[in-house]
């Protein structure tokens, strides 16, 4: 059947089109990272430090990569996401009963602790536009989300997804073109690595909100919505990683516009972009902005409830997908934390320390955990890890344990 396919269809089937057109699951995680507090932190780094950390956005995309073709290969191929697979991997009662836990609660609490931060992030972007308070919008924007979830369709949050990824990739992208950067700043900044004083911080930030610990459990599970066999990899691998340089494009072209535009300033909201937009943009400036950041809180908004029903119905085993009554439940209970947190204009400082301890600790230990998994020959087979990759993996865990660590360190800090 396939000698008789002529040659240009063939050519046509595996052209970049093609590889458009299997944009999936990849998409979801980009709109999950590409979030308010990505676009929040990469101005603040355009603005503090102009195009000098640009590589800082390139290691990150480089890094998630990495770990997310991992966790989509262990869907494609096991048939298993990264929680069941977990809970699989230890037959030791007290190291599998530890591991599920550390997943139920890290990722839980996480979750439910970020989302009001989602909910009141995409509510910005309406707010911009209307003046009406944030805290008023939000709760609005939560039930439409618990609606989306409730639908158990995954094909219904895909094909949204996508459709904000092309909505931040147009405002952002476009936004970048019409500030007329400079050229030669913005290769040297993304390919001479320098850190400026003060700046280690910014770039933590910068990996950090790209690399996020609950993407790799979505992944692995969503694949699975999309491609059964091994010989869908290939098409997995495109997906895992043309969304996500789109992802690091769209973080790249807000840094480089509030490189461009707003260098010196103090930002204290991704909002304050419009304003030195407008001599661009004129009245169109604010319009542009509010979509952009909207976009950018919605797509984040659906991925922590999302997140975290992934990996407690997988981790626990629990059967169905989407549709399962349990995972809806999860869904449910951390849009309704976040929508009640949003409305009331309640900031959870103690509660968002704690989670970001707990996402310091996880990271690390997630990524081992994907790493270990992937080195497993009888859950894989041929498809577990080379040693190329154990070597790259190895590299971007060490880089996980410095982040890890220094996230829990600084929430410390804080705290105290």
């Amino acid at each position: 059947m396939v000698a008789n396919v002529p040659a240009t269809q063939q050519v046509k089937k595996n052209g970049l089109l093609s590889k458009l057109k299997s944009m999936g699951p990849g998409a979801i995680i980009t709109a999950s990272f590409i979030g308010p507090g990505t676009v929040t932190t990469a101005t603040r780094a355009g603005a503090g430090f102009g195009y000098a950390i640009i590589w800082a956005v390139g290691f990150s995309i480089i890094a998630t990569i990495v770990l997310q073709e991992m966790s989509a290969r262990l869907g494609v191929v096991s048939k298993k996401g990264l929680g069941e697979a977990i809970h699989d991997q230890f037959k030791q009662p007290l190291l599998k009963f530890a591991s599920i836990w550390l997943v139920i609660i890290s990722i839980g609490v996480g979750c439910a602790a970020y989302i009001s931060g989602d909910l009141m992030g995409t509510s910005l972007g309406i707010s911009t536009l209307t003046n009406i308070p944030a805290h008023i919008v939000s709760p609005f924007i939560g039930v439409a989300i618990l609606f989306l979830g409730l639908s158990g369709s995954y094909k219904l949050i895909e094909k949204l997804m996508i459709f904000l990824v092309i909505v931040m990739s147009v405002t952002f992208i476009t936004t970048m073109i019409v500030v007329k950067p400079d050229i030669g700043a913005v290769f040297a900044g993304a390919f001479i690595p320098s850190i400026p004083t003060g700046s280690i911080i910014m770039i933590i930030a910068l990996v950090g909100t790209t690399v996020v610990p609950y993407n790799f459990f979505i992944h692995s599970s969503m694949v699975q919505e999309r491609w059964t066999q091994v010989s869908d990899l290939k098409e997995a691998r495109w997906d895992t990683i043309i969304s996500i340089c789109i992802g690091g494009l769209i973080t790249a072209a807000v840094l480089i516009t509030a490189a461009s535009t707003m260098m010196g300033m103090e930002v204290t909201s991704v909002a304050d972009l419009s304003i030195q937009l407008e001599p661009l943009f004129g009245s169109w400036a604010k319009v542009f902005i509010a979509i952009g950041i909207f976009a950018a809180g919605f797509s984040s908004a659906i991925a922590s409830p999302l997140g975290a029903a992934v990996a407690i119905s997988s981790v626990l085993k629990w059967e169905g997908g989407m549709k399962n009554k349990k995972f809806k439940m999860v869904f449910s209970g951390v849009i309704i934390i976040g929508i009640i947190t949003s409305a009331i204009g309640f900031s959870p400082l103690d509660v968002l320390l704690a989670a970001q301890a707990l996402n310091g600790i996880l990271l690390p230990i997630v990524a081992i955990y994907l790493f270990m998994i992937m080195n497993n020959k009888q859950l894989l087979g041929d498809q577990r890890n080379s040693t190329l990759l154990n070597v790259i993996g190895a590299i971007v865990i060490l880089i996980a344990i410095f982040l890890g660590g220094y996230s829990l360190v600084d929430a410390v800090q804080v705290y105290l």
